[in-house]
């Protein structure tokens, strides 16, 4: 299945789940309800997903649907420039350390609980480096449409460890990165989040 009959589900997902919050006809409700239904057996086949899994999955989005949040920790150390990554058990690659906001988390208040989780380290949030599309910066295909914040922070306190999501925690040179999950995280948004780190001064990056 390619990007853009991705995308294009993910929007008649979204339409239909908006209309069946909105809508006070039963006749429009069921017309709504065979949108999804239909949306969601075409991503299912032509993605190989399991299709109730699918349903369940989406039937969570209630309310107008919007973008999903991710947050994105980049941690450099000042004595080497290396970078901290941890390695996430569900594919045995690496990322920066990040993940979904939670509600009534603060942007920043969930990056630094991301980071503490899942490196066990505790940290300051310096800036907000980049808001990016994921559709636009070459991640793996995902169910979910998202905009993912990209925050510099700098190490308080804490000591490496992992967690039930990841099982490494490291710091690397940017140059030679070890293989990334790029559902999460690329190496060229590592680059840029070091330039950002050398050069605190430039702008925001954003889609």
């Amino acid at each position: 299945m390619s990007d853009w009959q991705l995308q294009r589900l993910r929007s008649l997902h979204a339409l239909a789940r908006t209309g069946l919050h909105f809508c006070k006809d039963a006749y429009d409700r069921e017309r709504y309800e065979a949108i999804e239904r239909i949306a969601s057996e075409l991503l299912a086949a032509g993605a190989g997903i399991d299709l109730d899994a699918l349903r369940a999955e989406w039937s969570r989005d209630n309310g107008y649907v919007t973008p999903k949040v991710e947050v994105r920790g980049a941690v450099f150390r000042a004595a080497d420039g290396k970078v901290l990554l941890v390695r996430e058990t569900a594919d045995g690659l690496w990322t920066l350390p990040g993940g979904w906001a939670d509600v009534n988390d603060s942007p920043a208040g969930a990056v630094r609980k991301e980071i503490e989780q899942e490196s066990g380290f505790r940290v300051r949030v310096v800036k907000i480096a980049a808001l990016y599309d994921r559709n636009a910066h070459g991640h793996t295909p995902s169910l979910h449409h998202s905009w993912k914040a990209f925050f510099l922070c700098e190490i308080e306190g804490g000591d490496a460890r992992g967690s039930y999501e990841t099982d490494g925690v490291d710091f690397f040179d940017p140059d030679e990165l070890p293989p990334m999950s790029i559902g999460r995280c690329t190496p060229g948004q590592v680059l840029r989040m070091r330039q950002h780190f050398l050069r605190p001064e430039m702008p925001t990056d954003f889609d």
